[in-house]
């Protein structure tokens, strides 16, 4: 059946390494962000479990992520598990020793289509410029579930989790160097 070539040649190719595979996997929008900086972290949901619908997502806050303000969807059930930081870190002037460790959106995404999901964080002044933190998340669909829990930075891992590069924090006064 023609109809089932381009199909067919877009996943030889995938599997050859030939051709990136397109939203293989759940991704950060913006996959850096300076030390001590507001950050808007935007999950890519690309694609369900196996061709099943994703019913739910599950995000895991890494230390260091302050501040977490998840954003709602319509349409979507949204739930937040507080808890306890590693240490206490100082947002603003003042100590704080808790917060967002973990967000839940449940609701119904089909297969066939895409979707983002957000959330707006602090990250830690005490985080170091150079490191990856790693935003493991559980796809759950109708049928099945995708862990993106390999936080071992490693590019070829069946499921990554999303990952943020840690630069520099940038200078308060506006001023750059040239």
């Amino acid at each position: 059946m023609s109809h089932h070539k381009p199909l067919l040649l877009t996943s030889l190719l995938c599997m050859a390494g030939v051709m990136p595979l397109a939203h293989a996997h759940i991704s950060l929008q913006t996959p850096s962000a300076a030390v001590g900086s507001s950050y808007q972290a935007v999950l890519r949901i690309g694609h369900g479990c196996q061709g099943s619908d994703t019913t739910r997502i599950r995000v895991r806050i890494p230390d260091g992520v302050l501040a977490v303000k998840p954003q709602p969807k319509a349409g979507w059930v949204l739930t937040v598990t507080d808890g306890p930081y590693a240490q206490p870190e100082t947002l603003h002037g003042a100590s704080i020793d808790h917060g967002v460790r973990e967000i839940d959106w449940t609701g119904s995404l089909p297969d066939a289509y895409f979707d983002d999901f957000s959330f707006v964080a602090t990250l830690s002044p005490s985080l170091k410029p150079g490191d990856t933190l790693y935003f493991p998340v559980v796809q759950e669909c109708t049928q099945g579930v995708s862990r993106w829990i390999d936080t071992s930075g490693n590019k070829k891992a069946d499921n990554p989790a999303p990952s943020l590069k840690l630069t520099a924090p940038q200078p308060k006064d506006g001023h750059h160097s040239h």
